[in-house]
């Protein structure tokens, strides 16, 4: 069974930069496109960003677009979000997920596994 397991998250003021990680363990994740998701209080989740099985290609919302940058190590079964210019609207807990199929799609309901969340505050 994959399990996948978020790090990375704390408190930081805004302006300030955090990067998340996310291991897998059971399972290569090398055939499974890969995202980060948040959640804040009251709000469905939303997308963050995308990244194909190889690494080549990259999507993301329109809310992180040149501040969060999202990236893989397939040989350490690993991805990563590197948040940047954080503001306080960016507080969530960040999921990552996995997706089977080659599909791009930006819903979560079509991503079959889930990482439990890391919280990510940004105080003003």
């Amino acid at each position: 069974q994959v399990q996948l397991v978020e790090s990375g998250g704390g408190l930081v003021q805004a302006g300030g930069s955090l990067r998340l990680s996310c291991a897998a363990s059971g399972r290569t994740l090398s055939s499974y496109a890969l995202g980060w998701f948040r959640q804040a209080p009251g709000k469905e989740r939303e997308f963050v960003a995308r990244i194909n099985r190889s690494g080549s290609r990259t999507y993301y919302g329109d809310s992180v677009k040149g501040r969060f940058t999202i990236s893989r190590d397939n040989a350490k079964n690993t991805v990563y979000l590197q948040m940047n210019s954080l503001k306080p609207e960016d507080t969530a807990v960040y999921y990552c997920a996995a997706d089977e199929n080659i599909v791009v799609t930006i819903r979560a309901i079509d991503y079959e596994l889930w990482g439990q969340g890391t919280q990510v505050t940004v105080s003003p």
